[in-house]
């Protein structure tokens, strides 16, 4: 006689089990948030058979392409066969326009893809699509929220993609709780796994993000899928910007931007060229650094406003930068006689990219140094450079790409350190500008201000720019 099912207890805020009932998570600490639960079904596959690693054959070619090249980009290159991609993002960001763009770009190689609408009817599908022009047959609409018909439904067409939408409105049905709830997104995300690798077909789900920004449903739904992209952008705003945050597949952090328009979203073909497409020179407060976003440069104007302290402590306010490495940019500069520590300090990355890598951190100085001194950085320049806790201006990674970006947009100047300006040679239309500590800059800052212009300096970059005075 087989053992009788017992059913488990499962906090619906973090996915934690018990086999009693809780009054409080000793997990995540949330009060009644346990529910009684059956236990999911086990999978009816047989075992896998082990196989040595140089026996297993690999195809060049089998990467989908979704006839988007930003979204693309993001994977690495197209979907792999067989792999789980969590799409996911606020209300109203884009999520189900964007893969129903996807949709018809992996219909138009005459393969069919099944997406399945867990929250919109068959016709409330079409009215989209009639508003992004897709006329596409084989793109198959299943209004459908169980998830073993879905699975069904794939396993007896074989498409070239499925696409879910979205992982928080389906349910299996062997689940007492309802759709949405920590077990049924955990238990849901591995039958659609386990379907992808079975049938070597890629899945894409739409997952809902919570009020804190985070993907709803327990940590182990990213842990399960094979790349997780982030669809983000401000509601007064067209712009959205699509990473990828994991990516078993391709690089990371490899960023794509999009405008929302009525034909549904486009790629913006120079996004060095629209970030600071309002950018204004001349401006104390602004400067703009050359930042790596995954495998390409981008340029981006950093904003900083310096200003006199109101009542109580002065704030310091760091958006799409990192606020403990503004801290400390603001030490050494105290050290290098820039003193801010009793006045309110704002930075901004505008266009609304985060910056984590420090080489952006020579820009920050420069922005800094010219809200606080009253006077612009000089004209036509971009700094990049990680700056250590003794003021020196330390090499960063791919500084021939980052150059050639402020080149292909007019830049004349590029602050970088000493170390990259001996190791890089110069583009025609460039003048490196070597920088070995942050009171150079701050002194080349004050110069500017009073002659109007840069200092001229070799192109080949020999010989950093000297502190005077």
């Amino acid at each position: 006689m087989s053992p009788r099912a017992t059913s488990l207890f499962a906090c619906q805020s973090c996915g934690a089990s018990s086999p009693k009932w809780l009054g409080r998570c000793p997990e995540c600490g949330e009060w009644n948030s346990y529910v009684e639960e059956a236990p999911a079904p086990a999978p009816s596959a047989g075992a896998a058979s082990a196989r040595p690693l140089s026996g297993i054959e690999t195809r060049s070619d089998d990467r989908v392409s979704t006839g988007l090249p930003g979204l693309d980009r993001v994977l690495g290159g197209g979907l792999v066969a067989g792999s789980v991609v969590l799409l996911g993002g606020e209300p109203g960001v884009g999520k189900s326009t964007l893969l129903l763009q996807a949709a018809r770009g992996i219909a138009a190689g005459s393969r069919e893809v099944l997406y399945a609408a867990g929250e919109e009817s068959a016709g409330q599908v079409r009215l989209r699509a009639d508003r992004l022009g897709i006329t596409e047959k084989n793109v198959l609409v299943l209004p459908e929220t169980d998830v073993e018909r879905v699975v069904a439904q794939a396993e007896g067409r074989a498409p070239a993609a499925v696409v879910v939408d979205s992982i928080q409105a389906v349910r299996l049905s062997a689940l007492s709780s309802g759709a949405g709830t920590v077990s049924q997104v955990r238990e849901s995300a591995a039958r659609f796994v386990r379907y992808a690798k079975e049938r070597s077909v890629p899945v894409l789900l739409v997952g809902h993000v919570t009020k804190d920004g985070s993907l709803a449903g327990p940590k182990v739904l990213e842990h399960l899928v094979d790349a997780v992209i982030s669809i983000d952008g401000d509601r007064g705003s067209s712009r959205r910007i699509l990473r990828a945050t994991k990516n078993r597949f391709g690089a990371v952090d490899e960023v794509a931007l999009y405008d929302m328009g009525g034909a549904g979203l486009e790629e913006v073909a120079n996004p060095s060229a629209a970030l600071l497409g309002e950018r204004r020179g001349g401006v104390p407060g602004s400067a703009v650094t050359a930042a790596r976003e995954g495998t390409r440069s981008l340029l981006l104007e950093v904003q900083a406003l310096v200003g006199a302290t109101v009542a109580g402590s002065p704030r310091r306010v760091a958006i799409g930068l990192d606020a403990g490495r503004l801290a400390l940019l603001l030490a050494v500069l105290e050290r290098a006689g820039v003193l801010l520590g009793s006045r309110e300090v704002f930075v901004s990355c505008a266009g609304g990219l985060q910056v984590t890598e420090p080489a952006a951190d020579l820009a920050v100085v420069a922005a800094l140094v010219s809200s606080a001194r009253g006077k612009p950085v000089p004209a036509s320049s971009v700094f990049f450079g990680e700056i250590g806790l003794l003021g020196e201006v330390r090499r960063v990674s791919t500084a021939p790409a980052r150059i050639r970006e402020a080149a292909a947009l007019g830049f004349e100047n590029v602050y970088l350190p000493s170390r990259n300006a001996r190791e890089t040679e110069s583009a025609a239309s460039v003048v490196l500008r070597p920088v070995e500590r942050v009171t150079d800059l701050v002194t080349e800052i004050a110069l500017v201000g009073a002659h109007g212009s840069a200092r001229t300096s070799s192109r080949s970059g020999a010989g950093p720019i000297e502190s005077e005075g």
